[in-house]
């Protein structure tokens, strides 16, 4: 958990930009779930479920999820490459060689801008200091921006906040970057998790240009923004259910009001909005998926004419 480092450099008020807030940490995380946390970290030593469940089937499959955005000819010439990844989970439960190979996988599709959806831990920030270089070194030559989840916030923002920056790896918490030409038309809006954050969707969108990519961390994130115009929105938290059934209809789906509704793939919102919603990488409790395959997103921001 945090060390007293980590507590001492905790802001007091909300930083929007770095979503560093010391509240955050706690934001509905009720005293039951953080007993329950606490007792499976006395029980997990040296990531023993991840480690086991690698031995018994080690499998690094990273599925890619290809999606084409469509966008007027303003915004730019020539397609732009965008990865998408979240819920890396590194903890207890995740195996380390599928983090490596999930981080091989997004640096094969040399996208131009690399966003990443947050819960980059699971109950602990101390694995994000070996994480956060892994995601660092992936080739993004137009950036890389993050935005936390729920679990960052309840194992300690700041730290991982600390290691994502020192890995170059830049805080879009509820602020919005445009990107250089000639793609300066298209801005990257992000926003603080719904759950345990503190979602701030006007800063989040102040000053964007005509073309709106919006990185946050879970489906419910779309309650957060309500009618503000965006082109398409990218999020994880959901891991598909993690084990669904063979349709993919998930066995249980992860907190949020918007989780079932959006839980895995491309949704049409209204106003000409697109929500894409991914599996991400890791495990949550359990360190198994079950038709639920760890997956990436590879977006194609273009003009028709120029696909």
């Amino acid at each position: 958990m945090l060390t007293p480092d980590d507590q001492e450099t905790h802001p007091l008020v909300p930083d929007s930009r770095r979503g560093c807030d010391a509240t955050s940490r706690f934001r509905n995380y009720p005293k039951w779930k953080q007993l329950w946390d606490r007792v499976y970290v006395a029980l997990t030593p040296f990531g023993w479920p991840a480690r086991l469940a690698w031995a018994l089937h080690p499998r690094a499959n990273v599925l890619v999820d290809e999606q084409t955005i469509e966008v007027s000819p303003s915004a730019g010439a020539g397609a732009l490459r965008i990865a998408f990844a979240s819920d890396f989970h590194a903890g207890p439960a995740t195996a380390w060689p599928l983090l490596e190979a999930a981080a091989a996988r997004l640096d094969e599709l040399r996208p131009d801008v690399l966003l990443l959806g947050g819960d980059f831990v699971s109950l602990d920030a101390a694995p994000a200091a070996r994480l956060a270089p892994l995601l660092g070194k992936i080739r993004a030559p137009l950036g890389r921006y993050a935005v936390l989840g729920n679990h960052d916030h309840w194992s300690g923002a700041a730290a991982v906040v600390r290691y994502l920056e020192t890995a170059g790896i830049e805080m879009l918490t509820n602020r919005t970057v445009r990107l250089p030409p000639p793609f300066e038309s298209i801005s990257l809006c992000g926003l603080d998790d719904h759950e345990a954050g503190q979602p701030d969707a006007e800063r989040a969108f102040a000053g964007a240009g005509d073309v709106r990519i919006v990185l946050m961390h879970a489906p419910s994130g779309v309650l957060d923004i309500g009618d503000r115009p965006f082109t398409f929105a990218v999020c994880g938290h959901t891991h598909g259910g993690q084990i669904a059934l063979p349709n993919g209809r998930p066995l249980v789906v992860a907190g949020g009001r918007l989780s079932r509704r959006y839980n895995a793939g491309r949704y049409s919102l209204p106003g000409g909005r697109t929500l894409l919603v991914s599996r991400g990488v890791g495990c949550g409790t359990l360190p198994i998926r079950w038709n639920s395959p760890p997956t990436v997103f590879l977006c194609s921001v273009a003009a028709p004419s120029s696909r």
